[in-house]
């Protein structure tokens, strides 16, 4: 005991058995030899297994340095570690891309199941479906690839319907706002998105038809307006109708639409003159534009763009209504 003390008092670090480099600078010569007997032969095995053994000798060296500078109640067996680690990573390198691809089987089919899901809840439903391909055919989990499909699908048409729902209410709004050119194009474009949808089916002739109907209502709304002599409404009609109809259409409605809007210029010129003769200069001036916007032709415009002007300004000087 006494024998193993220095005068100090202070054990030394045993001694470390030269065999241990020995091992360790003949895995590095068995990974060059490797090396060169791969690039010699062409086998892209060999050539992998001796690159990774050099690699592990290169990065192992600094560990085997600090262990034989620290040493340890058990040097030899560190470097056995040390030793089989490095075999166990040249064994697999030297594997093939099929065996490794069976040994990470469970860590790839985990990778892929989120990256499936993940383009879910994205609603990239092509980039969905490719991975699904990728986890039955590759890795043969058919079962787990048919539940994807199944959720695929049920997901992509439950969005879908939601998006046409929605798509579909914005087109019957501008329908009842009697927007036609924007509710033709609405359609075109539903119809060019959701090609896939059964509902987009028909929806210009929806339409197409919604506009054919309001079209027959102005007519029968005009015939009674005109037969009952009200005559404001009647022009205010015909003005509308004249929108909806063709030139073949229009004729069997053109003397009762001359008449109306004969009817109507006689009614306003008889409203302006009698607003000049009350000196009611804004109800003048209100009268006199709408003639020369409803009649720009007429001998009677002709005559009121003369005085307008006059009867704007006296209609500016008269007090606030309270």
């Amino acid at each position: 005991m006494a024998s193993r003390v220095s005068r100090q008092g202070i054990v030394p670090n045993p001694p470390h058995p030269v065999w241990t480099i020995v091992i360790y600078i003949a895995v590095g010569l068995v990974s060059v030899v490797l090396i060169f007997l791969g690039a010699d032969r062409g086998v892209g095995e060999l050539l992998l297994a001796g690159l990774s053994g050099l690699l592990g000798v290169l990065l192992l060296a600094p560990l085997i340095a600090t262990i034989r500078s620290t040493g340890g109640s058990s040097p030899a067996g560190r470097l056995l570690e040390v030793t089989n680690a490095l075999s166990r990573l040249a064994e697999e390198q030297a594997l093939s891309d099929d065996a490794r691809r069976v040994l990470n089987r469970k860590r790839e089919r985990d990778i892929l199941c989120r990256a499936i899901e993940e383009d879910i809840a994205a609603q990239d439903w092509d980039a969905a479906t490719i991975l699904v391909k990728e986890l039955a055919e590759r890795f043969g989990y058919r079962i787990e690839a048919e539940d994807f499909r199944q959720r695929i699908e049920r997901t992509r048409t439950e969005s879908m319907d939601r998006k046409v729902g929605d798509a579909v209410r914005n087109l019957d709004a501008l329908i009842v706002r009697g927007q036609w050119d924007e509710a033709e194009s609405e359609a075109a474009r539903i119809t060019r998105v959701y090609i896939d949808s059964p509902r987009v089916e028909g929806l210009r002739h929806r339409v197409a038809r919604a506009r054919d109907r309001y079209k027959a209502g102005l007519e029968r709304r005009f015939l009674n307006t005109a037969k009952e002599g009200r005559v404001e409404e009647a022009h205010e009609l015909l003005k509308e109708l004249d929108n909806y109809l063709t030139e073949i259409e229009a004729e069997p409605y053109r003397e009762l639409a001359r008449g109306v809007i004969g009817q109507a210029r006689e009614n306003l010129g008889v409203q302006f003159k009698l607003s000049v003769q009350d000196r009611d200069w804004r109800r003048a001036a209100a009268v006199g534009e709408q003639i020369i916007r409803d009649f720009p032709n007429t001998r009677m415009a002709e005559e009121i763009r003369g005085v307008i002007d006059g009867i704007r300004e006296k209609a500016s000087a008269m007090p606030a209504r309270v």
